[in-house]
């Protein structure tokens, strides 16, 4: 392997004459590295397709860990336990992971470099533990837990979904106060606040919670942890009070609705029920989310549903299916990533010079023509005139299509499109329901389209503004306009796109970078943005095209690579790794490949990183973000997909 480049290989002198023999010289000797380069780099790429082709399962799909931190195995725990279910060698295998991520002072973590414990995962695996019956209070672990819960305010300051689920198990006393109208519900969607102005996360979370919370209902527990909070502010710390004017206008708002008929009331229930019931997966989970089945059966048994219906008994069987092994251990994720997986993965082999041909491609290309939405759904009610063309995250997810996977899985059946009539319907289909999906501002968000009532990022819960709504991102929007520059020969003529490079430079930082909501994060966000812009012929002389270059060099580490803390999404500017991780160093590197000349010295440092051996085996860092301070994901295909892709970039260069 060689070293890290330096300037000090050239001089002014020698780069301006080239008759100097010195200069012949230099040209010749880097001009075989590049190729030693270049050589290495295709073989590390060779090596990572062999080890995918065996990792293929039948079906043509990839199957990789959704790795989360605690919260899914302790809510399992919880749920088993509350409705009397025996499955005790899955509980001791979920318990024994969830100690297995204790750190020595007592504390879980989201993320190695969090500045201490988190306080909600701790209370969550806290409780598991003690539920399960894995470990009793009086064990010096389960001590130092309790010791660090009590000093960071107890249960009153954990996350309210970790305090609605120990409410739920009647470890915690319900608010006296707090009451969400169901009424809701019935809110016409041509009313400026509705139901639908809601997030499609924050509406299928919300629904059995708030049936659940209404009703103040409990299955009692065996277990109690008064240790962990005082019960007097317990009973009155979910009785919001603000002094914003929004938020009073929006309290004032729902206090009206509660004193509507109780026949109003009744109604809105039952259009809760309805709701949950008709977004119920064939496998029996709610939208394909493990959080959100947790909370269904608790709504379920909330409206007088028994344990033993089989409603609740399909919901947990198919939890119990989203269980996977991890380093021999076992897990609840949260949801496959099984599409996202296969059509990252067949894209970047593609893009490494497999063709379309190859029997894996053909295999992968098959399961995502499958996978590909036929139903019409709740995208549908802000954008009613466009037929279903998207594709899910999950392999179980059918009625929830959101814009990322769509350009992934059209990105990796562009090629068999152009010779298969099949493929290419499919393609225009998608591509037809993407374009659609354009948020009025010239973004593109998640799920939704013009999901973006910013009054509501106001409602005094952790994580509003991250999940209440739906907004436009730079990530989103970046990796749409890739696709349709590099792939629908889009450029930045057409009105779409012209609108979505003016919202890009509006969003870009001062320092020169953007920000990703789904990953760690403004290297994330960067790479979508230049990328995007590049591919759609944004000029390299766009003053936005170099601000973002020098963000991306100047952040580059003394090994060559790239790392971005989790805690970048929590304070809303850049925070650095005290390590490089590999799927950050080739977001990095692949937007820098559109813009630097590929001899240039940062990207050959970037390379050198990539190519140290090994590097798709390295310990995996949470480069995913479900909810900031909450939910972060450790994908364990990124260490394959993104290496891959920019590797071979590195080599088309």
């Amino acid at each position: 392997m060689f070293p890290i480049v330096h300037n000090r290989f050239f001089s002014p002198r020698c780069l301006h004459s080239k008759k100097n023999f010195e200069y012949k010289v230099i040209k010749t000797f880097l001009r075989w590295r590049d190729n030693v380069w270049t050589k290495q780099a295709k073989q590390h790429t060779t090596h990572l397709i062999k080890e995918l082709r065996e990792l293929q399962q039948e079906n043509g799909s990839w199957h990789f860990p959704f790795e989360t931190g605690v919260m899914s195995d302790a809510y399992m725990i919880l749920t088993l336990r509350a409705l009397g279910i025996e499955e005790e060698p899955l509980i001791a295998k979920l318990s024994k992971r969830i100690l297995s991520l204790q750190h020595k002072d007592g504390t879980w973590r989201h993320y190695e470099d969090e500045p201490k414990g988190n306080l909600s995962a701790t209370i969550q695996a806290y409780t598991a533990l003690l539920v399960a019956g894995a470990s009793s209070k009086e064990e010096t672990h389960m001590k130092r837990a309790e010791r660090f819960i009590q000093q960071n305010g107890g249960v009153k300051k954990a996350h309210f979904l970790t305090k609605w689920m120990l409410c739920a198990n009647g470890l915690y006393p319900w608010p006296r106060f707090f009451y969400v109208p169901m009424t809701i519900m019935n809110i016409p969607t041509s009313f400026p606040l509705n139901f639908f102005s809601l997030s499609t996360y924050a509406r299928i979370h919300f629904v059995p919670m708030m049936i659940a919370a209404n009703k103040k209902f409990s299955i009692p527990s065996n277990h109690s942890i008064y240790s962990l909070y005082e019960r007097e502010e317990a009973e009155e710390e979910w009785n919001v009070e603000d002094e914003r004017f929004i938020i009073k206008d929006l309290l004032f708002y729902l206090k009206r609705l509660r004193n509507l008929p109780s026949y109003m009331h009744q109604a809105g229930y039952k259009k809760a029920e309805s709701y949950m019931i008709s977004r119920i997966e064939d496998d029996g989970t709610l939208y394909s989310y493990a959080t959100a089945t947790f909370f269904m059966i608790y709504g379920l048994l909330a409206l007088g549903y028994e344990k033993t219906s089989p409603l609740i008994i399909n919901a947990v069987n198919g939890l119990k299916k989203l269980v996977t092994t991890i380093d021999g251990m076992d897990h609840l994720e949260n949801s496959t990533s099984t599409v996202w997986d296969t059509a990252l993965l067949s894209y970047s082999l593609q893009e490494s010079g497999v063709s379309y041909k190859d029997p894996m491609i053909k295999k992968a290309s098959f399961y995502l023509l499958n996978k590909q939405h036929k139903k019409v759904a709740d995208w549908a009610v802000h954008n009613p005139h466009i037929a279903p063309g998207g594709w899910g995250f999950s392999h179980n997810n059918t009625i929830n299509p959101d814009l990322d996977d769509t350009s992934a899985a059209l990105r990796a059946i562009t090629a068999p499109s152009v010779h298969d009539n099949r493929y290419l319907s499919s393609w225009n289909r998608g591509v037809d329901w993407l374009l659609s999906m354009q948020n009025r501002d010239g973004g593109w968000a998640a799920f939704e389209k013009n999901v973006d009532f910013q009054l509501l990022t106001h409602i005094p819960l952790k994580n509003a503004e991250d999940a209440i709504i739906d907004p436009s991102t730079a990530d989103l929007t970046g990796r749409v306009l890739q696709f349709l520059g590099k792939f629908a020969g889009l450029t930045e003529k057409h009105p779409a796109v012209k609108r979505a490079v003016k919202w890009l430079c509006d969003q870009q930082e001062k320092d020169g970078s953007w920000y990703g909501r789904w990953g760690v994060c403004y290297i994330y966000g960067t790479w979508a943005a230049l990328t995007g812009m590049r591919a759609v012929g944004v000029s390299l002389d766009d003053p936005h095209i170099q601000k973002g270059v020098l963000f991306l060099k100047k952040h580059q580490r003394q090994d060559g690579g790239w790392g971005e803390s989790c805690r970048s999404s929590e304070v809303k500017k850049y925070v650095p790794l005290l390590f490089s991780t590999p799927s950050q160093t080739s977001w990095a590197l692949d937007a820098l490949l559109t813009c630097l000349p590929k001899e240039h010295v940062t990207i050959k440092n970037g390379v050198k990183f990539l190519l140290t051996p090994h590097i798709h085996k390295a310990k995996i860092y949470p480069t995913g973000i479900g909810l900031p301070e909450q939910f972060y994901i450790r994908y364990h295909s990124y260490n394959y997909i993104f290496p891959l892709l920019a590797l071979s970039h590195y080599c088309q260069a």
